[in-house]
C-alpha cells in the first residue's frame, strides 16, 4: 500500500462514509448524489470514487481513479 487515502470530496468537505448511507436509504445514483449535496459536480475529481463507492460500498480508497472524461 503507497501510503494514498482518499475517503472524501474535498470540494464539499463531504466524507464519503457518510454519503454511503444517505445514498443507499435514498437509492441515489450519482447525478442524484450531485444534485442533493453537491459532491462530484465542482471539480468532478471524487466522481469516480463516488461511481465506484455506490458499485462496491467501499468508502475508503488507497489508489488514484482515473477521471472521468469531459
Amino acid at each position: 500500500m503507497s501510503g494514498m487515502l482518499i475517503t472524501m470530496c474535498i470540494c464539499r468537505a463531504t466524507p464519503f462514509a457518510s454519503l454511503l448511507p444517505r445514498a443507499r436509504a435514498q437509492g441515489w445514483d450519482l447525478a442524484d448524489i450531485g444534485r442533493e449535496t453537491g459532491c462530484g459536480v465542482q471539480c468532478g475529481r471524487c466522481r469516480p470514487y463516488l461511481r465506484r463507492m455506490l458499485d462496491t460500498g467501499e468508502t475508503e480508497f488507497h489508489e488514484l481513479l482515473p477521471e472521468d472524461p469531459a
